[in-house]
């Protein structure tokens, strides 16, 4: 007799495979503009609304789970419905899908931007996309400080670790802000809302799970000890790429500090070169991690090129993909914890102040060097914020105006 396959409690239609979950989420990769939040909106009108392969209260619930664990939100609710529809196989292909459209497209960017420099143009467009950064991340900055410091107790906090990330730059000091914000949540926040329901079904194994949280904090502990004992540029490159995607809260654009701090160097890259693909990755679909594609790419040593952008790919969502088949099992218990959701409020608040830190330095400082680049970034902040211009849009605008004018 033929086993029966068990069918997840909250899908409502057979379970899938991993071909269709790639073909879904291939489609989303291509078509999503907008940020996560855009990228949540996606989801829902495909996979709950049209597919059914979720009701309303489970794709909630996994959003729920997706902000609460660092990384990036929307890439992590892409592989939570694709583990639940065709298990591990369905995980790696809602990520694939989901991922290599904006992959493709930075690689291409780094080596556009590679040929440009060595046959000595584009320093005007080069400029427009820094100015692009600076509107995106003003942008970000300020809608992030509304939903998560709505209360004079969180902006405070914000404030102080917005100061805190400014004396202290580099890898440590974002680490030490982010355990502030957690350790000051928990001792003077109160607790908002109320916990939400994990799903119900077919979920990986208690020991799966364990094993998958246990290989996360491994990685993040012992990949330092490696790159240092090693010397290896490509261990390295992992290891900074691994940490950024296992300590970044809040989105996409906290990842900035944190690489630029490690990566930006004499003899690294270069801030120029940093700022005008983190614009540019603003102008491409689906998740703004796929900037650790044009990173890896345009490294000044090896690996670069293809390889490097592929293994700063991998460091950069590894974090992410293990974070979310280890925790799934025991979100009820997490989400149910009044201590943890005060640390995890405290944490949203410092990462307002973090990139609040980010968007003065490296970003204002770099890319607003004249009253003509202030006025261009004022005209792009006012079409993101005002007027709700797509980033790409702005992006593409704000490349063309410094074509012209700088």
């Amino acid at each position: 007799m033929t086993a029966r396959r068990t069918v997840p409690a909250d899908v409502s239609s057979p379970a899938g495979t991993p071909g269709e979950v790639f073909l879904v989420f291939l489609r989303l990769g291509l078509t999503s503009f907008g940020g996560p939040v855009a990228h949540l909106g996606y989801f829902r009108e495909d996979i709950v609304t049209r597919r059914r392969w979720l009701s309303e209260d489970a794709y909630a619930t996994l959003v729920a789970l997706c902000q609460f664990l660092p990384g990036p939100a929307s890439s992590q609710v892409g592989m939570a419905i694709g583990l639940m529809r065709a298990g591990m196989a369905g995980m790696t292909a809602a990520w694939l899908g989901f991922t290599l459209p904006s992959a493709l497209l930075m690689l291409a960017f780094a080596y556009g931007v590679t040929s440009a420099g060595a046959a000595g143009i584009g320093g005007g467009w080069l400029a427009g996309l820094k100015i692009a950064a600076a509107a995106v991340v003003a942008d970000a900055v300020l809608g992030m400080a509304r939903n998560l410091c709505p209360d004079r107790p969180r902006r405070t906090l914000a404030l102080l670790a917005a100061a805190g990330a400014a004396v202290l730059p580099g890898a440590l000091g974002q680490i030490g802000v982010i355990a502030f914000g957690a350790a000051a949540g928990l001792a003077f926040l109160a607790v908002d809302g109320t916990p939400v329901k994990p799903p119900s079904g077919h979920l990986p194994g208690r020991t799966a799970s364990l094993v998958s949280l246990a290989l996360f904090a491994i990685l993040l502990a012992g990949l330092p000890l490696l790159a240092q004992a090693t010397g290896d540029s490509a261990a390295a490159l992992f290891d900074t790429l691994y940490r950024a995607g296992a300590l970044v809260f809040g989105g996409g654009h906290v990842v900035l500090p944190l690489i630029e701090a490690e990566l930006v160097h004499p003899g690294g890259l270069t801030r120029e070169t940093f700022l005008a693909g983190y614009g540019a990755a603003q102008a491409v679909p689906g998740p703004l991690f796929s900037f650790a594609a044009y990173v890896g790419a345009v490294m000044p040593t090896a690996p670069n090129g293809v390889a490097g952008g592929l293994l700063a790919l991998v460091a950069m969502f590894l974090p992410s993909a293990l974070l979310v088949y280890g925790a799934l099992r025991f979100w009820t218990r997490l989400a149910a914890d009044a201590r943890i959701r005060k640390a995890m409020s405290g944490v949203n608040a410092a990462v307002v102040g973090l990139l609040g830190a980010a968007f003065w330095n490296p970003v204002v400082t770099s890319s607003i060097t004249s009253s003509l680049a202030f006025a261009i970034a004022v005209i792009a902040y006012l079409a993101l914020a005002l007027w709700r211009v797509p980033a790409w849009a702005v992006v593409l605008g704000a490349a063309a105006a410094g074509a012209l004018l700088l």
